[in-house]
């Protein structure tokens, strides 16, 4: 039922061929496109695409952390851990 396809990169413009398997997992899935970057494409605009991390010093237990957001002068900022903690005590009261 499926062919392999051979189709061009829109980024960088090099052919690559979608497989039959491939074709196959997208039908599964209920996707309808086909992939319009090549594999090495796709896996950079992935990376690239990971969130900014940014440093930052736990007010609970002083602890080096890196938050999602840029840490603000005098909002407090909790590593993982006493964050984790302070959500549990939170639903326990």
């Amino acid at each position: 039922m499926f062919e392999d396809q051979t189709l061009v990169c829109e980024d960088c413009g090099k052919e690559f061929v979608f497989s039959a398997g491939e074709q196959e997992f997208y039908s599964q899935k209920g996707l309808v496109n086909t992939p319009k970057r090549c594999p090495e494409c796709r896996k950079a605009r992935r990376r690239k695409s990971r969130r900014k991390m940014y440093d930052a010093v736990c007010c609970e237990c002083g602890a080096q952390t890196q938050v999602p957001f840029k840490p603000i002068d005098g909002k407090e900022i909790y590593c993982r851990e006493c964050f984790s903690k302070k959500q549990e005590t939170a639903e326990q009261e």
